[in-house]
């Protein structure tokens, strides 16, 4: 009975020990508003790089039917609504958080009505949402991706699918380590906007051609100028790509049974495997993605105008292989404010009985990936 109890007390210790430990180490959050899903991510900082403490995703559909009037509907609204009640929950029980970012992107951005629908989310949730620019968009994405960027190749180009833009990134790593956005162009369509456009079930050969040869023309400007086409060739460029489209890409080509971010994440798919995965995706049909476990009802006509784009940029350049992201606008907050805060320290203070890390706000030290917005002079 003795050893019993004992063992018990002993528990209890190294429990309240942990539950300790995770008190005293900083929490940070971040939101990512798209035009088809709202995202949650709660995390605290390690050595190398971030421990995820809690996620939260829905698909909400905040941009549909935008491309009708350039407004936020009324259901869409009252879906993002309440998902976003669900967040504000979720990072109440995390209080204190040390800091945070909340970012609205491509629908919040066209939408007419975007300064009322977020005047409504403060009032209902307590929530300040930030509309953020393509650019900034474009910023996140690489920042987010860095944990996989090849240090053995100077170049590399990302690219975020969303709801309702497409953002294509070119970084570069100078010798000194530092990575800078060397430009960026800003696709004005992203699944949402070209499942909505093209209403049918599957897409038509017609509509997924006029998506590639659209694609083709916006970025040819953007490739004469960095000279992207020949660089990819050369193998001077690492191509990432980071959506619920190219993830979707990665699960198939494993045959996953169920989607497995773990197994996902990272990996490198050739353009003959992302060829095989997309020609099994349409052949797939309707019925086939709204059953298959890696897709589902949800993302079954987005997927094939995520296909569409993918298609398009392989197409378009030379490209042999793609980097699959399971991670992007989300994980490139947390790291911003997580670089910020330690660039930019104050003293550790005391709130509510428990250790927090405070630094300036994130407006006043953009100064973690101010290497990452502009040329760098080590480039």
């Amino acid at each position: 009975m003795n050893n019993r109890w004992q063992l018990k007390q002993d528990e209890d210790r190294r429990g309240l020990a942990r539950r300790f430990d995770e008190q005293a180490r900083p929490v940070y959050a971040a939101i990512d508003l798209g035009t088809t899903s709202c995202r949650l991510v709660i995390a605290s900082p390690t050595p190398t790089s971030f421990q995820v403490i809690e996620t939260f995703s829905k698909v909400t559909r905040l941009g549909e039917g935008i491309i009708q009037d350039n407004e936020l509907s009324k259901h869409a609204i009252r879906r993002t609504v309440a998902a976003l009640k669900v967040c504000a929950g979720v990072i109440n029980e995390y209080a204190p958080i040390c800091k945070a970012r909340y970012v609205a992107t491509a629908a919040c951005r066209r939408a007419k009505n975007c300064q009322e629908f977020l005047s409504l989310v403060k009032r209902e949730t307590g929530l300040n949402i930030e509309t953020i620019s393509s650019k900034e968009e474009a910023r996140l994405a690489v920042v987010g991706c860095i944990p996989l960027l090849n240090r053995c190749i100077k170049r590399t180009l990302v690219f975020d699918i969303g709801g309702g833009s497409t953002e294509i990134s070119l970084a570069r790593i100078t010798n000194t380590g530092k990575t800078f956005i060397e430009g960026f162009v800003s696709l004005p369509y992203g699944v949402v906007t070209i499942s909505e456009a093209f209403p049918s079930k599957d897409l038509t050969d017609l509509a997924y051609n006029t998506i590639i040869e659209r694609t083709h023309k916006i970025l040819k400007d953007f490739d004469e100028k960095h000279g992207i086409f020949k660089a990819i060739q050369n193998q001077e460029i690492q191509v990432i790509g980071t959506s619920g489209t190219v993830t979707v890409l990665g699960a198939v080509h494993l045959n996953l049974a169920r989607y497995n971010r773990s197994a996902v994440d990272g990996i490198s798919i050739s353009k003959r495997d992302i060829d095989r995965a997309i020609t099994k995706i349409k052949m797939l049909g309707d019925e086939g993605r709204k059953k298959h476990p890696c897709i589902g009802a949800q993302k079954a006509d987005l997927t094939m105008a995520g296909c569409a784009i993918i298609e398009a940029l392989c197409s378009f350049w030379p490209i042999s292989e793609i980097t699959v992201a399971d991670r992007g606008i989300r994980e490139g907050i947390l790291l911003d404010l997580m670089h910020r805060n330690q660039k930019y320290p104050n003293k550790i203070q005391k709130k509510h009985g428990r250790r927090n890390q405070f630094g300036k706000p994130w407006r006043e030290a953009r100064g973690a990936t101010k290497n990452i917005t502009r040329k760098s002079k080590d480039a």
